[in-house]
């Protein structure tokens, strides 16, 4: 099969995968196999490429957004049949034994493992996987549109989540890229009061379409102090500022795997209970709780579509913020 490797971490500019033959994967025991169709390129994948993750092996294939059809089944796999229409995200494996997926937060075993970091991911044109991490994909969405939902769409939702934010309040989006898109379109949904963060006016632009009150920058003063924010860019001097916008008692939930350094700031930013986390990962639930919201909606994942050998392009326009939403690898006719 083709796949795009990667072998070396090294700046995008320098084009860090190369178009690979490699052997089609077999499925293993309660595992499913599938032809992969499309593959979203996520920011996650940008760290990994330029080595600001660390990597267990190389080489290694990326991507996490995959929507697929199933092409066979390992032995005593019986979820699926051969046929359907199946997506894989970035939790790709957790033991079901821990202390933390005991208490239904699989997203922190430690004994996890990550599509496209642990197990090869979706810039080929198979992949195998445990059936029960595999999710089926609502019919009312095409193969391209689906990929976004299936790491953008769901980590934003976790971190809509664990911000806290109710129906009706004033929620900050800081960085408006692929998963800022979707949790926007999921707390209208819910009568938020959206107020956007983002340097590009392009990007502010599609905010205020999607339905933002407000659309600036991080070091602007906010119209009014916010109930709830998460912040998406991979940016530490963005925290200080984005806890001086919320209100007394507000939270500010970082989605990020990788992020600058956190600057020193006055112990006045966090005081009156406001409340600083982070977002890791997801869980299984997460996931299926949020395909079923993003159909009832039903969302728009805007994209732009590049064939599987300009994957390193597709990262280079990603790293310039130059995508509005998502760029979508599209692998199988």
């Amino acid at each position: 099969m083709r796949a795009m490797r990667l072998r070396e971490t090294k700046p995008v500019g320098a084009e860090p995968l190369t178009l690979t033959e490699t052997a089609v994967p077999e499925p293993g025991p309660g595992q499913i196999r599938l032809h992969i169709h499309v593959c979203g390129v996520c920011h996650t994948d940008l760290h990994t490429v330029e080595g600001e993750l660390d990597l267990p092996r190389l080489p290694l294939t990326p991507g996490h957004q995959i929507v697929g059809s199933v092409d066979k089944l390992g032995p005593g796999s019986q979820r699926f049949q051969v046929g359907d229409r199946v997506g894989v995200a970035w939790l790709y494996w957790a033991c079901g034994e821990c202390e933390f997926c005991v208490e239904g937060q699989e997203n922190l075993c430690l004994r996890a493992r990550f599509t496209g970091l642990q197990a090869d991911g979706g810039y080929a044109e198979y992949i195998v996987v445990a059936e029960d991490f595999a999710f089926p994909i609502p019919d009312v969405f095409s193969d391209e549109h689906a990929a976004p939902l299936l790491c953008a769409g769901i980590i934003g939702y976790r971190a809509l989540r664990l911000s806290g934010i109710q129906p009706g309040q004033r929620l900050g989006l800081y960085g408006f890229g692929g998963s800022a898109h979707l949790t926007i379109q999921a707390a209208r949904h819910w009568d938020c009061e959206v107020y956007v963060f983002t340097r590009s006016e392009a990007h502010r632009r599609h905010a205020r379409d999607l339905g933002a009150v407000w659309a600036g920058d991080a070091r602007d003063d906010v119209p009014r102090p916010l109930h709830a924010s998460i912040t998406f860019a991979p940016a530490g001097w963005i925290i200080p500022l984005a806890l001086g916008h919320l209100r007394p008692g507000g939270t500010l939930a970082v989605n990020a795997i990788h992020t600058s350094p956190i600057p020193e700031m006055p112990y006045e930013r966090i005081y009156h209970e406001r409340v600083l986390r982070s977002v890791t990962n997801f869980t299984r639930k997460d996931a299926e709780e949020f395909l079923r919201l993003a159909a009832e909606i039903p969302m728009h994942t805007d994209i732009e579509t590049y064939p599987l050998a300009e994957a390193n392009t597709a990262l280079q326009r990603l790293k310039a913020s130059a995508i509005t939403g998502t760029a979508v690898l599209q692998i199988a006719g």
